[in-house]
């Protein structure tokens, strides 16, 4: 997968994580918000809760029951009355009962418990997290009911007083009640603790007077006086306290919410700005090191790579970058690689120019001296001894000439600016000549020759002048660097019609591997001759350059003191041959 579809994929991933991630802190915020409302609701009517919620809160062990603090603490707050019982109606536990509870009820006594008055009885089955069922019932007082029973006996219904005991003060006022006590017309004609009640109703206000919002009402009716006594119990704002919670409990979340969010965000920036800009900024460092010189990646402060982990792998920060750092680890390397090359290369030219110096100082000597003697007034030399002198300056000559040539000559092959005009030849024959003139020098004369031509004529396209150069080198180097008896052979063949093939073989002494790696290098003279006032280092260059020219290519092996192969293999036809 390349570095773009990862990029992609990566990104991908992080969007579907993030969704994930927010989605999940909205789901658990609402369930938070959800679990408020419904505890306040709970909090304000006990009736309200589920099996669930009591399972952590009313522990049973041995048939005993222990109420949590915070239950009994609720229950206390909305006067009501917890009752557990077993399936077979066994009361094991109770908590704020006014009156004595029974050991036992029966269905019926639990039913009228749960269905009559003057309690609102709520129950529950307990079973999850209990040995066995149980039941549980939550009883709240009817205020309004106990304070008529409290009242009724002590109104003097024949002159219309309510005549109240201290006890029934006290009780009206602990329930935080009013009493008013009507005739037959519906005029209030005594009354307690009422505010801004009606001072008379109609038949419609009484019946809807037990629907008001704002009380919770009791009516007792004395058929003999025809007389009503009115009770009511002043609400406390549940709506708006249940309101008000549920607001503070959203405003709450929706802070708690806020908070996560920044926290996330933060989180998410120091995650995003550590996965992507860590190795960004990695990069850009070893980049900037590459280009002051410094070719190796960044380490660490014991030296190590920061890319790497203790096993050598790419840490998984850079994973994600693994081509392009793939890409700067190859650079590096050949950077590193051309550096240490140009290194070589330089002191090589330094060697070479050094050389080169002293090979023309050396000519350069001869002929000075031998026209100093020439031109001397005070020696008469002889005829013979003037040509010896003329032939150590010419062949002098001659060799100062032939490297500057060769200096010229690798210069234009650098800017190919060198014509290159192919021609049609017959190659045994061309090759056969170039051994003759070999072959005629007296200075072979201990060198032998062997030439195999191809059984069929062999035409080449090539620039003569060029190519005889090429096979005047690799000729030359073969005997140059060989000693006297060594056997030169020279052979040529033909692959498929399409590729020619020449080799010139030696049995000579070959040639190490250092050499032969440095062989083709510019300015790199080999050192098996004794013959240090030859050569210019830069024939084998030259000879390749020219034999790329002629689209061909050349192929060295040796062995030391077995001698040396050159293979040169040409194309058969001229790129321009339509045949």
């Amino acid at each position: 997968m390349n570095i773009h579809k990862r990029f992609i994929v990566q990104f991908f991933i992080q969007i579907i994580l993030a969704f994930f991630l927010l989605s999940l802190i909205l789901i658990i915020m609402w369930a938070i918000i959800g679990f408020s409302i419904m505890n306040s609701d709970v909090a304000k009517d006990l009736s309200k809760a589920d099996e669930l919620f009591f399972i952590d809160k009313i522990s049973i062990k041995d048939e005993k029951v222990t109420f949590d603090k915070k239950l009994k603490q609720m229950v206390k707050n909305q006067n009501g009355q917890l009752i557990v019982l077993t399936e077979k109606g066994a009361v094991i536990g109770s908590y704020n009962t006014a009156e004595k509870v029974p050991a036992h009820m029966n269905e019926s006594e639990v039913a009228s418990l749960i269905l009559g008055t003057p309690a609102e009885y709520s129950y529950w089955k307990l079973e999850e997290g209990y040995k066995r069922p149980y039941i549980l019932l939550f009883g709240k007082k009817n205020s309004g009911t106990d304070i008529v029973n409290e009242i009724k006996p002590e109104i003097d219904w024949k002159n219309h007083q309510l005549n109240l005991s201290d006890r029934a003060y006290q009780k009206i006022n602990e329930e935080n009640g009013w009493v008013q006590l009507i005739d037959a017309t519906g005029q209030v004609v005594d009354e307690y603790g009422t505010k801004k009640q009606p001072t008379k109703y109609s038949n419609q206000d009484l019946m809807t007077l037990s629907q008001d919002q704002h009380h919770v009402t009791t009516a007792y009716f004395d058929e003999e006086t025809e007389q009503s006594i009115i009770v009511g119990t002043y609400k406390s704002d549940s709506n708006s306290s249940l309101e008000e919670g549920i607001y503070k409990t959203v405003s709450h979340s929706l802070f708690i919410i806020f908070i996560l969010l920044i926290l996330f965000l933060f989180i998410g920036t120091f995650w995003y700005a550590r996965k992507f800009g860590v190795p960004l900024i990695m990069m850009m460092k070893w980049l900037e090191n590459l280009g002051k010189g410094v070719y190796e990646q960044p380490q660490d402060i014991h030296q190590r790579p920061i890319l790497l982990n203790k096993k050598g792998r790419l840490k998984k920060k850079y994973r994600l970058y693994k081509d392009f750092i793939t890409t700067l680890v190859q650079l590096t390397k050949t950077l590193k690689q051309n550096e240490s090359e140009r290194q070589k290369m330089t002191q090589i030219r330094e060697e070479w120019i050094t050389g080169i110096s002293h090979d023309l100082k050396t000519p350069l000597a001869s002929i000075t001296g031998y026209s100093q003697m020439l031109e001397s007034e005070n020696y008469s030399w002889s005829e013979k001894e003037t040509r010896e002198f003329a032939k150590v300056i010419s062949e002098k000559s001659v060799y100062m000439m032939q490297l500057l040539e060769d200096l010229t000559l690798t210069y234009r092959l650098r800017n190919q600016a060198l014509p290159i005009v192919k021609e049609k030849v017959d190659l045994n024959e061309f090759i056969r000549r170039t051994i003759i003139h070999f072959i005629n020098e007296t200075a072979h004369n201990e060198i032998q020759f062997d030439f195999h031509p191809y059984d069929e004529i062999i035409y080449a396209y090539i620039d003569q002048k060029w190519f005889q150069r090429i096979l005047d080198n690799l000729i030359a180097n073969a005997i140059k660097y060989n000693p006297p008896g060594t056997t030169i052979t020279v052979s040529t063949s033909l692959i498929e019609q399409h590729l020619i093939i020449i080799k010139i073989e030696d049995n000579g002494i070959g040639m190490d591997s250092e050499t032969l790696d440095k062989l083709f290098q510019r300015y790199y003279r080999g050192t098996n001759t004794s013959d240090s006032g030859s050569g210019t280092g830069l024939g084998m260059a030259i000879t390749k350059q020219l034999v790329q020219l002629h689209n061909g290519s050349i192929r060295v092996k040796s062995t030391p003191n077995k001698g040396t192969q050159i293979r040169l293999i040409l194309p058969a036809r001229a790129e321009e041959d339509d045949e």
